[in-house]
């Protein structure tokens, strides 16, 4: 807020769009570096602003494209810094205390590190994540095995080609909160758009012994990629024992040879609840997904099924996440 300032509100001026609060907790590092940019235009930009106007060009925080800032009538105070309109004060405020109300995902932008333990210690520290056995799990799953290239100790989302992504720490480490309650010895969880196994690595560290986790990606090398840093993470028993199965296949079918499932997670966004994973998840069973359209506003839901069958939804928050969708139309991204 205080760099928006110093750059006469483009950033609060974005943070009117209805999707910004999901933009910064889903991509807090590039909300961070966004607010720092906006920091550095200022400096060059007062010669603009003795008008009263100000132009400036803003990053789309989710995806990196650009978005227009419309320009922001300001007034002159004290040492000649301009003042900020009501209405951006208004959204400062709120968007201030909507950050204390979620302090969390508020500091993950804080929770990077140098090593996994480092990164995981921090998200932690920061009450990211909220249960001491998340942290002692995540630790035991070296997050370096599972990101293709670039900083994997950064707390933000990575590319791992193909079209697709491995989540920020602080998301998985989310997903693992609203499915703990059934990650239980002995379960059964579906982990579709596997990716690289992270995730999937770090449900079986919750099942075991006795249960099942089964991660399934639509792009083989993925799955061959997956399999390879299980290998590398000393996980290979895990797959020689049959505890981690990792197929190909449409993850929006679920996979019903191994079905009902006591956990299923979806790593992209689907436009409905998919019907098929609804059917393969076992009574008392929850089901977490993205649901939204590609590039528009996305929720994070739950979906549990009673001891009877009954199914209800709840949203947990807005996300952004890559869309779920076939092998053919995911490559197109790439």
């Amino acid at each position: 807020i205080a760099a928006a300032h110093l750059a006469r509100a483009p950033l609060l001026h974005a943070l009117m769009h209805p999707a910004s609060t999901a933009l910064l907790c889903r991509y807090p590092q590039r909300a961070a570096a966004a607010a720092a940019a906006a920091s550095a235009a200022s400096s060059s930009s007062r010669a603009a602003n003795k008008k009263g106007w100000f132009r400036s060009s803003a990053r789309c925080l989710a995806q990196g494209t650009p978005s227009s800032v419309t320009p922001v009538r300001t007034s002159r105070v004290g040492l000649g810094a301009p003042s900020l309109p009501r209405r951006f004060v208004f959204i400062a405020a709120a968007t201030a205390a909507a950050a204390a109300l979620i302090p969390g995902r508020a500091m993950a932008w804080r929770s990077s590190g140098d090593t996994n333990d480092e990164l995981v210690d921090n998200l932690f520290s920061n009450g990211v994540i909220s249960n001491k056995v998340y942290a002692d799990s995540m630790k035991r799953v070296d997050r370096g095995n599972y990101v293709v290239k670039g900083p994997a100790y950064q707390d933000s989302p990575q590319p791992i080609g193909y079209g697709a992504t491995i989540s920020a720490p602080h998301m998985h480490a989310h997903c693992l909160d609203v499915l703990g309650d059934w990650l239980k010895p002995g379960a059964r969880v579906l982990d579709v758009g596997s990716g690289t196994g992270y995730l999937t690595a770090l449900f079986a560290e919750f099942v075991k012994p006795g249960g099942v986790v089964v991660g399934i990606d639509h792009i083989p090398e993925l799955v061959q990629m997956s399999r390879d840093n299980f290998k590398k993470d000393g996980r290979q028993r895990l797959l020689d024992s049959m505890e981690v199965v990792l197929v190909t296949g449409d993850g929006r079918l679920g996979y019903p040879q191994l079905a009902p499932y006591d956990a299923i997670h979806v790593g992209a966004a689907a436009p409905a609840v998919p019907q098929a994973l609804v059917d393969q998840l076992a009574p008392g069973g929850r089901l977490v997904l993205p649901v939204g359209p590609d590039g528009g506003h996305q929720e994070l839901r739950a979906v549990d099924k009673d001891a009877r069958g009954r199914v209800t939804e709840r949203v947990l928050m807005g996300v952004i996440y890559v869309p779920l969708t076939d092998a053919k139309h995911q490559l197109t991204r790439w």
